[in-house]
């Protein structure tokens, strides 16, 4: 079992690779904004907090978000879990280690895909998705089947990003790096950090962090 936090800029394949995780490992996948959107639709009391924010136009406080993330390891999981989108800061990544100590678990890694911000911008550029399944696709590197479906499940619907330009993804690196850039130092410094190279093939990506885990 083991819980790991997956840090990378848009396009660095943390999906991808978390859903192998997910497959292989029997991980649990807690994505911030899919927690968020599933507590709206819950009913729940923390739902309800939720819902009542979002409709004042206001952020998530952390709070809210610590009480989603505790009621999913609550409900366990045997292979650990993922933690995707947070913690985004120093505050954060202080809530995350504090609550896992308070439920008698650790944090077993952290693993940075490293990216070079030109390779990536022309990945995310010819980019593509399926609608049914999230498999990935590119213009030059694997283009959409001929026969219009998914190779993976075969769902006909492909979609691409409105802000998968280049403009819009220099922004969000930008954004990306201002606020991660202290986290990596954060967990450098308690010798979590492993980074792996986030452009190689996606069988190698999945080999080095098998690799990192183990270690």
């Amino acid at each position: 079992m083991s819980n790991i936090i997956l840090l990378g800029p848009p396009g660095a394949g943390k999906g991808t690779q978390a859903r192998q995780l997910v497959e292989s490992r029997g991980m649990v996948q807690l994505s911030t904004g899919d927690m968020l959107r599933e507590a709206q639709a819950s009913g729940s009391e923390m739902g309800k907090k939720v819902a009542e924010v979002i409709a004042r136009g206001e952020l998530v406080t952390d709070d809210i978000v610590i009480g989603l993330i505790r009621e999913k390891i609550a409900e366990g999981a045997e292979g650990g879990f993922i933690f995707d989108g947070f913690p985004r800061t120093l505050g954060q990544a202080d809530a995350l280690g504090d609550l896992l100590a308070e439920m008698g678990l650790s944090l077993d890694g952290v693993i940075e895909m490293a990216v070079d911000d030109g390779a990536l911008v022309a990945r995310i550029t010819g980019r593509s998705t399926c609608g049914g399944c999230g498999e990935v696709y590119h213009d030059q590197t694997k283009p959409w089947p001929a026969d219009g479906k998914c190779s993976n499940c075969g769902s006909s619907d492909v979609k691409r990003r409105a802000d998968d330009n280049e403009e819009s993804l220099k922004t969000r690196l930008m954004e990306y790096y201002k606020k991660t850039s202290p986290l990596l130092g954060y967990y450098y410094a308690k010798g979590d950090l492993h980074s792996v190279d986030g452009l190689q093939a996606m069988e190698a990506v999945a080999a080095d962090i098998a690799a990192a885990l183990e270690a």
